[in-house]
């Protein structure tokens, strides 16, 4: 089933719901080996700590990290509380010191994960849906339900650039190539708008405009690019995820078994799997090789909202 790999180690999933419970699987056997409730609130987005160790969940308006490594990974070891509305997204700085998160509320708020409270802050003036870290680890870039694309300086603490793609129409996702080369947004009418990232003067990104890809005719609720920077995952309202090379964004696959919305996608460290997280209440992992159905997950009882699949 699963393909001869020279990195095979051990594959942690975990995919939270709207039936209130976060889940914990060994991903290549499809073993669910740890689930609790999450009985006051759904979880918008979960993201594994750099080191492996935490899982933290956006949540409303909260955020809670859970120490993997406890004797009582399901009880919340610290929860950070500043936002006002839905949490959307959350991230973390390489060093797992520094986390940032993005709010209905417009904010992009910045903590530091040894204490409770935020350190720093910017405004929107309308609700963030999605916010990324650049890889040179100094900007953050959101992408707001008015349309709105920002990069926000972290070091000049300011706005430093705004994209406005299509006025109007809410960003959904963002994503950062790992050499920090290209930048793309997806959003609601189903177009992906893709920038060459360039380094600027004064060490500040400069956008070039490269590509407009009409990926899906549905919403895009999900764009990621792959480790080693050759694919573009999009997932859709449309019930299907497809594949794009980034060479002249070409599709190379289409991704088919989900019933319903599916709703967030994370790619394996390697880029050989990708997981998706779906309405049909299913977790599904994708051989990137065969662009097959490897391996389904089934224990949630609606919709699943979020994943993150990371090596051991």
């Amino acid at each position: 089933m699963f393909e001869n790999n020279p990195d095979d180690r051990p594959l942690f999933l975990a995919t939270a719901s709207y039936d209130h419970t976060i889940r914990l699987w060994e991903a290549r056997t499809g073993t669910c080996y740890l689930s609790f409730a999450y009985p006051d609130m759904h979880v918008n987005r979960l993201e594994i700590t750099p080191d492996k160790g935490k899982l933290v969940a956006a949540c409303n308006p909260y955020i809670r990290l859970f120490d993997l490594n406890s004797m009582a990974p399901h009880l919340p070891v610290r929860t950070f509380e500043s936002h006002t509305k839905n949490v959307m997204a959350v991230g973390f700085q390489y060093t797992g010191q520094m986390m940032f998160s993005g709010s209905e509320d417009g904010t992009v708020k910045i903590w530091d994960l040894r204490v409770r409270e935020c350190q720093r802050e910017f405004r929107s003036v309308s609700p963030i849906n999605t916010v990324v870290l650049h890889p040179n680890q100094t900007e953050l870039i959101s992408g707001d339900q008015n349309g709105n694309i920002r990069v926000w300086d972290l070091r000049a603490d300011l706005c430093s650039c705004e994209l406005v793609p299509e006025v109007g129409t809410p960003i959904r996702s963002l994503t950062v190539m790992w050499d920090g080369t290209m930048v793309v947004a997806a959003n609601e009418r189903g177009t992906c708008y893709v920038w060459r990232s360039l380094q600027g003067i004064q060490t500040m990104t400069e956008f070039e405009p490269l590509h407009k890809l009409q990926a899906h005719n549905g919403y895009i609720l999900k764009c990621l690019l792959s480790p080693g920077n050759k694919y573009l995952a999009t997932t859709s309202s449309d019930k299907t995820v497809k594949i794009w090379n980034v060479d002249g964004f070409k599709l190379e696959k289409v991704l088919t078994g989900h019933r319903r919305w599916v709703w967030d996608c994370d790619f394996s460290r390697n880029g050989e799997y990708l997981v998706t997280a779906s309405s049909d209440t299913t977790a599904r992992l994708w051989s990137m090789r065969a662009g097959k159905e490897v391996m389904m997950y089934q224990a949630h009882r609606r919709a699943t909202m979020c994943c993150t699949l990371r090596h051991d």
